[in-house]
């Protein structure tokens, strides 16, 4: 039995599932995503900007509340045996509560000189 078969001057190869797909649909495919790269990029900074500016207007006891609930599915997704991939992904609404937090309650702003030493 052979995996591939010759057409013209292409050759294509039966893949694990049992299509065939020669190299030109590859490289197609793989254009059409090229070119949609800068649209995603654009929308997906859109939202992250958006969903910044809501985090931000949020009350503490919100955001609290977000930081405590991601950071508890990020947990149990991690007890759970989920791949790390996804325990990390659901690790990053954790990061942009973390940082509005802390914009809030100054940390990591420098101390007044006056209070340094003294």
């Amino acid at each position: 039995m052979t995996t591939g078969t010759k057409h013209s001057d292409e050759v294509t190869e039966e893949s694990r599932f049992g299509s065939v797909v020669s190299p030109a649909d590859v490289r197609e495919a793989v254009e059409a995503v090229a070119r949609q790269v800068p649209e995603v990029a654009r929308g997906s900074r859109a939202i992250v900007e958006e969903t910044m500016n809501e985090i931000e207007a949020s009350s503490d006891e919100r955001v609290a509340a977000g930081v405590t609930m991601s950071l508890g599915l990020a947990v149990g997704m991690l007890i759970g045996g989920a791949p790390r991939i996804l325990v990390a992904l659901a690790l990053l609404p954790v990061a942009a509560f973390g940082i509005v937090l802390m914009d809030r309650r100054g940390v990591g702003r420098a101390m007044p000189r006056g209070r340094a030493g003294a």
